[in-house]
């Protein structure tokens, strides 16, 4: 199991370092964010006197405190020993970089202390740690330790660049821990197959190459499977259509008689000769015709384990997609219409789109949910 405990510790005052003050750091106890904050504020203000005492204060009991941690991974059994007294070297490194950097923390702080000397040392032993761990994972030949045995070995290679062997047994370890899952994809009737096609392309193209929620899963098709002679694989990934409809078409008819107030029908003289505007109520008898063309699909995904052919997982998706056409006539005064009735009376009936079309529109809400559903199921893996 990788020991992250110390990184955790190491890498979170960083984070908070950049909300928090640095004598509210130090007064925490937080003495290695304490530092790196200080310092920070007194890069920008040289001057600032609660970051100078804050500095003065913390850099000795962070850098003791890192110290305690180095020799106490050195002089114990940890299984990462080198590794943890590297890390807190690395930081009290890092605090005598960021002092040099800035000359108000030199003002306070004149002989920050470094391992840089330790440092190259620790790396080469640390890789030699992390490797024999990686070897000895690597030898149980199961996924689990096979994860473990892959991040051993980064650990190495990123300590001492291509140490030993490491980029093959990188790529061994890698092999062994990936989840191998063979994708099924039934064909639907040739009538949609373009657009079908269309579809399980995008599902295809998703899978080889925008899915990135766990690099220890691969999809592979059968053909893939065959050409790299695989000599087993763990789960069948079948995913079809278990109905749909293309082009359902309704038809509405809706007739009614619309009115509207105090309109302007003409004008009027008064005795003195003066005109008025003269308002009345005007009728139109409206006829909306309104055409809808539904296309829906059911679509299951169902994940099988490859030695007993049991079900993992079974989900179903829904999608549809309803296009539509709108056109009308009226007779009276087209005064009583609103705006968006004369708009649809002087439409015309449109043809609805090609099938194809409307295929791909009413599988946009199944990939969406698929692809959520994947990413879900094999997050863990």
């Amino acid at each position: 199991m990788r020991n992250t405990l110390l990184s955790l510790a190491l890498i979170l005052p960083i984070l908070l370092s950049s909300c928090s003050s640095g004598k509210k750091a130090y007064e925490q106890g937080d003495y290695y964010s304490a530092v790196l904050k200080s310092v920070n504020r007194l890069r920008k203000n040289p001057k600032h006197k609660k970051s100078k005492e804050a500095l003065r204060n913390s850099y000795p009991l962070a850098l003791q405190t890192l110290e305690q941690n180095a020799n106490t991974a050195l002089t114990t059994n940890q299984q990462y020993k080198f590794k943890l007294a590297l890390q807190s070297y690395e930081a009290i490194n890092r605090l005598y970089r960021e002092i040099q950097a800035s000359p108000g923390a030199r003002k306070v702080i004149h002989k920050p202390k470094n391992y840089f000397d330790k440092v190259a040392e620790l790396k080469q032993k640390a890789a030699e740690e992390s490797y024999a761990i990686g070897l000895e994972l690597l030898s149980h030949n199961t996924r689990e330790d096979a994860k473990q045995a892959f991040f051993n070995f980064q650990d190495a290679n990123n300590f001492v660049p291509d140490y030993k062997e490491v980029r093959e047994k990188m790529a061994e370890a890698k092999f062994i821990a990936t989840l191998k899952v063979i994708v099924e994809q039934i064909p639907v009737p040739t009538l949609y197959s373009l657009s079908a096609n269309f579809f399980q392309d995008k599902i295809e193209e998703y899978l080889h190459t925008q899915y990135h929620s766990n690099q220890f899963v691969r999809f592979y098709t059968q053909q893939e499977a065959d050409a790299e002679e695989l000599q087993y694989v763990d789960q069948y990934l079948r995913l079809q259509f278990d109905d749909f409809t293309v082009g359902e078409t309704h038809i509405e008819r809706n007739t009614e008689t619309v009115t509207r107030d105090s309109v302007v029908v003409g004008t009027a003289t008064l005795d003195d000769g003066s005109k008025v505007y003269v308002y009345n109520t005007v009728s139109a008898k409206i006829t909306i015709n309104r055409k809808e063309v539904i296309s829906r699909g059911l679509f299951s995904m169902r994940v099988f384990d490859s030695n007993s052919n049991a079900v993992l997982t079974h989900r179903k998706f829904t999608g549809e997609f309803v296009w539509f056409s709108q056109w009308g006539s009226f007779n009276g005064d087209e005064r009583a219409l609103t705006d968006e009735e004369l708009k649809i009376c002087e439409a015309s009936e449109v043809p609805p789109p090609q099938p194809q079309f409307l295929f791909i529109e009413f599988t946009k809400p199944i990939y969406s949910q698929l692809t959520n559903a994947v990413n879900g199921f094999y997050r863990n893996y």
